[in-house]
């Protein structure tokens, strides 16, 4: 079964940066469709942001402008660049891998144990 890990989360101040990385366990990124996700204090877990087997991207309303998605096929990696962060962003985030071949993004794999980003002064 595929692993996927998330890490790159931490303590930052409003405005600031993170990055978020996903690896998974083998190689599946190539042709398959991948999202970021997380799951608020109390909130239903949410999809921010997704992207391709050929790089097309979208993005959550409430992030758009401020996240970006991107991959490396080679590195079994997703990474999402997170900037201007707000307290609102507060969550803990999951990667996760749609269907082969798939030309839109619905999550199928198990989740993993996410990374918590917490942006608070």
């Amino acid at each position: 079964q595929v692993q996927l890990v998330e890490s790159g989360g931490g303590l930052v101040q409003p405005g600031g940066s993170l990055r978020l990385s996903c690896e998974a366990s083998i190689s599946i990124f190539t042709i398959r469709p991948m999202g970021w996700h997380r799951q608020g204090p109390g909130k239903q877990r949410e999809l921010v942001a997704s992207i391709t087997s050929g790089g097309s991207t979208t993005y959550a309303d409430s992030v758009k402008g401020r996240f970006t998605i991107s991959r490396d096929n080679a590195k079994n990696s997703m990474y999402l660049q997170m900037n201007g962060l707000k307290a609102e962003d507060t969550a803990v985030y999951y990667c996760n891998y749609g269907r082969l071949g798939s030309s839109s993004y619905m999550p199928i794999g198990s989740w993993g144990q996410g990374t918590q980003v917490t942006v608070s002064s």
